[in-house]
This record gives structure tokens, sequence and C-alpha cells, in this order.
């Protein structure tokens, strides 16, 4: 029976466990997405998780999406990664960065009034948050074929500054219904080029991009976030087969690359998360979704009956600096205030207590 405490080989990397910290935007970076040393602090605390999966970073000024959201496009914020890269090693854990690539999922205000783009001219319902307070989504400009090189290249070049930083590789977020998921939704890419109009067409951009960052950096050192059918921010996946088959065309490819791993979220033992994670050739990461919030016993589970090489665990870890050892312990877990996920000081960040050898990092 595999252990959840269990040391695991990912990639390129050699992991202390089985527990992975999700990413989760926290708002604490500059107003020009530097990281800070309070967000340093805050993921050297967390080191003891087998990996740590970064909140979103942006590769570009343009792929923007909240406030005080930190990039990987400006020496200042990569040298400011570098600080909290060395801090995590030198706590003995692993950390890869989250390229996230918002898209329509944004606002000029919150990015110095740069413009939005998105694979089709249709805007995402709802609203987004600004410092003037709630405000529409505004309609993307729609990007042209021959500009998608270069928002490719943006990645690749994220990827090298991530590894520059001293950071161990990347995650590209194909989910929850940012650019890349923006692209494989018929709901938001209405192309009538290459890089829409079916399966393989809506596939083909994040292909290339995965390809890109894999040939900047190696793909043993790349894993991808995806989240078939989970429909946020308006990027719908209603239709059963044409979703498997843009899946299983981009999670086959990937497969063929060697990317380190998959991250999933959803329920594992769907038909179409299981079938997936058969075809891929590398670790699978489960993210059981929000509800219920994953605990030891369901961590556990997913990895004895082996639906998952390892769990990505949420608002635990922001609670719980030490959630491996209280799990393995069995110590009362703290509890998150939810008022202080998004923005704000230490309180709530990294002012959380440690159980036994005492005191914060």
């Amino acid at each position: 029976m595999t252990d959840l405490f269990a040391p695991a080989t990912v990639g390129k990397w050699k992991l202390n466990n089985r527990i992975v910290m999700a990413p989760m935007t926290r708002n604490r970076a500059t107003p020009d997405g530097v990281p800070t040393s309070l967000m340093a602090t805050y993921y050297t605390q967390r080191a003891t998780a087998g990996l740590i999966v970064t909140e979103g970073v942006q590769p570009s000024a343009v792929g923007q999406g909240y406030m005080n959201s930190p990039g990987l496009h400006t020496p200042e914020q990569i040298e400011a990664w570098r600080t909290v890269a060395a801090g995590v090693h030198q706590a003995g854990g692993r950390i890869v960065a989250q390229l996230m690539h918002a898209g329509r999922v944004s606002h000029p205000d919150n990015k110095h009034r740069a413009e939005t783009v998105a694979p089709s001219a249709i805007a995402a319902p709802g609203t987004i948050f600004t410092a003037a307070g709630p405000r529409p989504h505004p309609v993307p400009r729609a990007l042209t074929t021959g500009e998608i090189p270069e928002v490719i290249d943006e990645f690749a070049r994220a990827a090298r500054a991530a590894t520059d930083a001293g950071l161990d590789g990347i995650e590209l977020h194909s989910a929850s219904g940012y650019l890349l998921h923006q692209f494989l939704a018929p709901s938001t890419n209405q192309r009538t080029d290459h890089y829409g109009g079916s399966p393989q067409g809506r596939a083909r951009f994040v292909i290339e991009v995965a390809q890109a960052v894999s040939d900047a950096i190696g793909s043993e050192r790349v894993g991808i976030r995806i989240s078939p059918a989970i429909n946020l921010h308006g990027a719908l996946e209603t239709d059963p087969r044409l979703t498997a088959a843009t899946y299983r065309t981009l999670v086959d490819a990937l497969s063929g690359m060697g990317l380190a791993y998959l991250h999933t979220i959803g329920d594992p033992a769907s038909p179409l998360l299981t079938d997936l994670a058969e075809r891929f050739s590398g670790s699978h990461i489960v993210s059981n979704g929000w509800d219920p919030v994953t605990d030891v016993t369901a961590a556990q589970e997913l990895v004895t009956t082996g639906q998952a090489d390892l769990v990505a665990v949420g608002r635990a870890f922001i609670a719980n600096p030490d959630l491996v050892q209280r799990w393995q312990t069995g110590a009362p877990l703290n509890q998150p205030d939810s008022t202080t996920f998004y923005g704000g000081d230490h309180r709530g960040y990294t002012d959380y207590p440690h159980v036994a050898q005492g005191a914060d990092l």
C-alpha cells in the first residue's frame, strides 16, 4: 500500500511526500507584480509539502488578471522569485511556478491599462474585482493567428525565467476558465483558423505552449493543470463527446512530450478523468475540487486506491503551514479565516501558529 507520507519521484524532482500545496491566489504582490518578502516567508513556512505550486503567475503584463498578482516577466519580479525559491530550498522543499495567463478574465484597471486578449471576442460573464470595486469583464480582443506564436513565446520566456530564478519548474494553468482553457472550451473558442473549429484545433494552442516550455526548460520540469467540464468563468464544456475528444487529443500529445505530471480538478473516479490518467505517462496529481475540503483520510484513500500519485490540498495549507506534520501526528488543525484570503498583510497569511517544535519560521 502506497503511503501518503512516502517519498515520490515526479519528473526531475525527488519529493519528500505525496502532499502538494495547491495553487491559491492570495493577492499580496506589489502593484507591479513583484513578489514580496512576506510572500517568501509564506512559501518557506509551507516547505514541508512534497511540492508547492505557487499562486498563478502571469507570463506577461497582458496576461495579468487580478490585482497584486505576481509576474515572471520583469527583472525585478525574477529577482524577487529568487528569494522565494532560496527560502523554500533551504527549508528542504520543492516549488514550481504556476504560469497563468488570465486571458479574458481580467480588467485594464488591474494591469496598468494593458489590453485584454482571448481566443475570441467574447466577454467573460459577471464582474471582476478592481481597486474601484467590481467591474464587468471587458470584451477582449481576439488574438490573430499571426500573434499566437508571440503569446506562446511569452510562456517559454517565463518558464526560463522561473528556472533562472531557482524555482524547480512550472505548471501550466490550463484550467478554471483562463487563457489556455479558453482555447479548449467551445463557448470561449469560436475561431475558424487551425486553433479552433474541432477538438484537435481547440487543443492545438495548449499543445504548442506545452511544447515550447518543454523545449525551454525540459519537459521533466513541466506539469499542467486541467479541469474538464468544470465550467468556470464561462468556459463551458457541455458536450461530453466533444469534451472527451478534446482532452484525449491534448493528453495524448502531452504524454508523448514526457511532462512531469498531469494535475486534474474533479472526481478522479469519473470515466473521463480515469481515462485521461491512464493515457498520461507521468505522475497524476489529484485535486478533488472545492467541496468538501480534502482531509488526511480522503487524501490517503486517493493514494491507496491508485487514483492519485499525489494529492493537492488548498485551504488546509493556508491555515496550517505545518499541515504535513499535523496530518502525520493527528494534531488538530487551525481553521482558515476566509476574510484574509485575498489581499492584506501578514494577518491570515504568515501568522497561523505551528505545532510542536514551536515557533513560526
